[in-house]
């Protein structure tokens, strides 16, 4: 790529070279696909209101940078949530019967500025208020026997910014939740008080794969019941070591696989992904780990109508 997307027609570019891979339009074209936005849309580890340290760019400003991606992405990604013009949003449930509903979330958009995570009060956070309050009401309304919370980030996987700054929610503090974490921890705790039954999550990001079952009993913060977090990605794209747990909400690293350096080519490791199976008789939830070969790394079969699992 000879230079970084900055106008509108540039994004429209970058979401545009994709389809002339021959492989992605026959995958298009058989695998339905429920589409989120992340940093790489505009530009890496970016947040609101952010003015980019980049030679590359002559457009510093990152909420226009911003707005001119989303509007290239809605043109490409059609969302019912997001209008063509790039007005709307990306998060929303998307419902597939009684079975399952999926949360598509966007930690993207509303999060306040990275940095050291230490905030004793944070109700921007990385999902903003107003999506905080969109997941616990819809999640709460929800009768769906799953409720996949589909999230860009990782929650306890400590993804660095630089030196000092963090990534995504964790930011290495084992201790009380601070910063981004105390929205995790207001949304944990809404899930156990009202009983809702059947949540797990499916994040992302940090180019290798990985499970973990977070519980009460290991945590620094004991207001949840256990849940399930796995880890899968990228599909086409370069592989990255493993990244530390933040002991904060108690995780147990139950599968690891990953590359023992950084940036490694396609070429040289496999890329991961992860396949779901709901038994339509018994409700059960099956969640395996794969790699491009087809291969299974790992299983876990959860049970329905728990609030933990």
């Amino acid at each position: 790529k000879a230079k970084v997307a900055e106008t509108l027609a540039e994004f429209r570019g970058a979401f545009r070279y994709n389809l002339l891979d021959e492989n992605l339009r026959r995958f298009n074209a058989q695998v339905p696909t429920i589409t989120q936005w992340d940093d790489h849309e505009v530009h890496n580890n970016w947040y609101p209101g952010q003015i980019l340290d980049d030679d590359r760019y002559t457009v510093k400003d990152v909420d226009v940078l911003s707005a001119r991606s989303l509007r290239a992405f809605s043109e490409y990604f059609p969302i019912r949530t997001l209008r063509p013009d790039g007005h709307g949003r990306v998060y929303r449930v998307v419902n597939h019967g009684p079975l399952l509903d999926v949360f598509v979330l966007d930690m993207r958009t509303y999060r306040n500025a990275n940095s050291d995570g230490r905030q004793t009060e944070d109700a921007q956070g990385i999902l903003g208020a107003e999506q905080l309050r969109w997941l616990k009401r819809e999640l709460s309304r929800s009768r769906a026997v799953w409720k996949v919370i589909a999230s860009d980030m990782p929650l306890g996987l400590v993804v660095p910014d630089g030196k000092t700054r963090f990534e995504a929610v964790a930011q290495g503090d084992p201790g009380q939740p601070l910063g981004r974490e105390l929205q995790l921890a207001e949304l944990l705790r809404h899930i156990k008080h009202q009983r809702i039954t059947g949540t797990l999550w499916l994040t992302t990001d940090v180019h290798y794969t990985s499970a973990q079952r977070y519980d009460p009993a290991r945590a620094a913060f004991k207001d949840f019941e256990p849940f399930w977090e796995f880890v899968s990605g990228p599909l086409n794209a370069g592989g990255f070591q493993a990244l530390k747990l933040d002991g904060t909400f108690g995780p147990e690293q139950r599968f690891l696989k990953a590359p023992d350096r950084a940036n490694t080519s396609p070429a040289e490791t496999p890329q991961y992904f992860g396949e779901v199976d709901i038994d339509g008789g018994s409700g059960e939830l099956t969640v395996r780990l794969r790699q491009d070969s087809g291969e299974v790394l790992f299983s876990q079969t959860l049970q329905p109508g728990r609030v933990g699992q």
